[in-house]
């Protein structure tokens, strides 16, 4: 297991400094230049020039990509052209945001995801098993903007329960708090619910019918047994991994929902960078996403192993 977490670490390590020469390449060679954003398109050549050189935008790309690359190591993100402000206190605080996001829609996806699949697969071919796949259908093929409107038409404009837009922090109170997440959240999990019910259901049938499942009923136990402890154990593995990748996806993959929600997150802080041109921000953002993405990942793996122990991670190295 030791070998096997190294192993993935490593790899790990190597997708980031991939991702980081692929944003900063794509960077520099989007138009535009960095010295005329932030002097203006009415600035002077000799002005230009001094800033150029300042901030080392004559150095070879290697040069500069390396400056970057060892900054960013020591937490040091550069300044955003437009705030004119340190990026990385600015990105923590979305990073934050988005997080908490991710976090009450992938439990919320994780517990009732989990628990529709199972219950289709129990009752296979039954009402609840077509009640589900047809809730299964409509979250595949409904955008998730559309969910977005209706909630907020139904509990905003017409109940008038919670905000439409806005975030307040904790400190704030608990319901203002929670409040500003409701609607996000539920717009999040009916999208991502679908896939994982139907998922979980799938993978559910495939070791219901296995051989240890049936020694199991033949021995005598009972059902909830061989469903809890037998059953479910196998049966989320692949839940698992997908959930995992739900939740990297989350944290800068909701552009959509926050934009409509007018969420402070990452997601809308990526947009807010790309429309104003503000290419160290892209470059940061886009790297934290990726590495959020990748531990993702790495802790889906290590809770397969924890699920699953006949899996024998690293045994190809001895």
């Amino acid at each position: 297991m030791l070998v096997y977490v190294l192993q993935r670490l490593a790899s790990v390590t190597v997708i980031l400094i991939a991702m980081s020469i692929l944003v900063f390449a794509v960077v520099n060679l989007l138009p535009g230049n960095t010295a005329i954003i932030m002097l203006g398109s009415y600035s002077t050549p000799e002005a230009l020039a001094a800033l150029e050189a300042k901030l080392g935008l004559n150095d070879p790309l290697a040069v500069q990509y390396w400056r970057w690359a060892t900054d960013a190591l020591t937490g040091d993100l550069g300044n955003s052209l437009v705030m004119e402000r340190p990026i990385a206190p600015i990105l923590w605080d979305a990073l934050q945001r988005s997080a908490i996001l991710a976090i009450a829609a992938i439990v919320c996806v994780a517990i009732i995801g989990i628990l529709l699949g199972v219950v289709a697969a129990l009752y296979e071919g039954r009402l609840t098993d077509h009640a589900v796949s047809l809730f299964g259908y409509l979250g595949m093929a409904i955008p998730e903007f559309f969910w977005a409107i209706v909630l907020i038409i139904l509990f905003s404009s017409y109940l008038g329960w919670f905000p439409t837009v806005g975030y307040e922090p904790l400190s704030a109170g608990l319901w203002p708090f929670l409040s500003h997440l409701v609607l996000p959240v539920v717009t999040l999990t009916l999208t991502l619910i679908a896939h994982i019910s139907r998922l979980t259901r799938s993978s559910m049938l495939d070791v219901l019918q296995s051989s240890y499942i049936r020694a199991a009923r033949a021995r005598g136990l009972p059902e909830r047994v061989v469903v809890m402890n037998h059953a479910l154990r196998n049966g989320l593995l692949p839940t698992i991994t997908v959930l995992a990748q739900d939740f990297g996806w989350l944290i800068g993959g909701i552009v959509v929902i926050e934009s409509v929600f007018a969420y402070p997150g990452l997601g809308r802080l990526l947009i807010f960078s790309i429309e104003r041109h503000d290419l160290p921000f892209v470059q940061a953002i886009v790297l934290v996403v990726t590495a959020t993405f990748c531990l993702a990942n790495l802790g889906a793996d290590l809770l397969y192993a924890a699920l699953n122990p006949k899996i024998r991670y690293g045994a190809s190295s001895r």
